[in-house]
């Protein structure tokens, strides 16, 4: 095309004349190549990650082109093909250069960079940044939270035994055994904390029984544990919270691992014969040569 140089080779032409100046790809990169990026002042960036390209491309609004062939069998790249930032720069930070790129234009984003003592601790600050978003992500997920703190487990526990009592069936034992396995997450955390689990799970469950069976004390239904103190509080107004949708996950995939356990009958064990050494010291005692 006419914003093409002549003196450009046939590709870097194509993505510069396009109106290019930043180019970021999963390969390598020419030398000469580089030289004509260089010269009318384009950033060429080599050996990015795949998985780092498509974050940039859905932010900026530019699309991953994994080759510059088009329908026709020609090459070409499209204008249509770019993205836009406000900035592109390159920064030091500690030890390592980064490429920082501010101003998305098509959806706003955001790098969190930790720094510590060493790779161990920058790790275990990674799993913890990690761990709070996903619960965040949940959170906008399923759009609503419930207390934590053993509050939920606790409610149902007590909800489910009293439900128990009201059927005449052989149901009636499997709904409290499952009510009395709801406890078994306050009674970990309170152990997991150091606390006396029988005086607080004890507790918890008069708080939340009250809640169901007395109509002046239902807000006792926000009631959880606090194991720093070693009390039950109201966990929403501490602000103690889980997204509902990990909460009923959880009790779903339990439910159906034990379920799946208790369909088990029979379970066969074949052990693999033992293979005696006939010159071991106890065959040479039976057959007298010692």
């Amino acid at each position: 095309s006419s914003g093409i140089n002549a003196e450009w080779p046939l590709r870097p032409g194509m993505i510069l004349a396009s109106g290019a100046n930043v180019i970021l790809t999963t390969g390598g990169i020419d030398d000469m190549c580089l030289k004509y990026f260089v010269d009318v002042g384009a950033l060429a960036v080599r050996r990015c990650k795949k998985e780092d390209l498509k974050r940039i491309a859905r932010a900026s609004g530019a699309t991953l082109v994994a080759s510059l062939s088009n329908l026709e069998g020609e090459e070409s790249f499209e204008p249509a093909f770019l993205g836009a930032a406000e900035e592109v720069v390159q920064e030091r930070i500690c030890d390592d250069e980064l490429i920082i790129i501010k101003g998305t234009k098509a959806k706003p984003a955001a790098s969190i960079i930790l720094r510590g003592a060493n790779d161990i601790y920058v790790d275990e600050m990674d799993r913890s940044v990690h761990d709070s978003l996903c619960a965040v992500k949940r959170v906008i997920e399923s759009k609503s939270v419930v207390p934590g703190g053993g509050c939920v487990e606790a409610a149902l526990s007590i909800y489910l035994e009293n439900f128990a009592t009201s059927l005449g069936s052989r149901e009636q034992l499997a709904i409290a055994e499952f009510a009395h396995a709801m406890l078994v997450i306050p009674k970990t955390l309170v152990v997991n904390a150091a606390k006396d689990s029988t005086e607080l799970v004890a507790k918890l469950r008069a708080f939340h029984n009250a809640s169901q069976t007395i109509e002046a004390k239902r807000q006792f239904k926000w009631i959880g544990l606090d194991l720093e103190n070693g009390k039950c509080r109201d966990n929403k107004d501490a602000g103690v919270l889980e997204p509902e949708m990990s909460k009923v996950k959880s009790l779903k995939f339990a439910t159906e691992a034990a379920i799946t356990i208790l369909r088990i009958d029979d379970m066969i064990k074949i052990y693999q014969p033992s293979k005696e050494d006939p010159n071991s010291y106890s065959n040479a005692v039976k057959r007298g040569q010692l």
